[in-house]
């Protein structure tokens, strides 16, 4: 049996469906973040694919490394705001976050 891009397609659709039930159904914050690093992650493995199976150079792997670049700075400023909901209200639930337009 040989890898085709239908693989690598299905495994990258099934991170982002992971990544899209983390998100919609966590509560803890930590637990959001790491959904949408899923969904990051399959669209990667989908860049990856297409470059390989298809287009063929570099420019897969050029957009898959900016999107790895934007997810390291969406953890960095995440991270951040979390750390300032626990400060504010001592829990990660992003139930509370909408408090803080009040």
């Amino acid at each position: 049996m040989q890898i085709s891009l239908s693989h690598f397609l299905i495994v990258g659709a099934l991170l982002f469906c992971f990544g899209l039930v983390t998100v919609t159904t966590r509560r803890n914050a930590v637990g959001v973040l790491m959904g949408v690093e899923l969904i990051l992650n399959g669209a990667n493995v989908n860049f990856a694919a297409f470059n390989h199976y298809v287009v063929g150079g570099v420019s897969g792997q050029i957009f898959a490394l900016f999107v790895i670049v934007l997810a390291a700075a969406e953890a960095a400023v995440g991270l951040a705001i979390v750390l300032a909901v626990f400060q504010t209200f001592k829990t990660i639930d992003v139930r509370y976050a909408d408090l803080m337009r009040e």
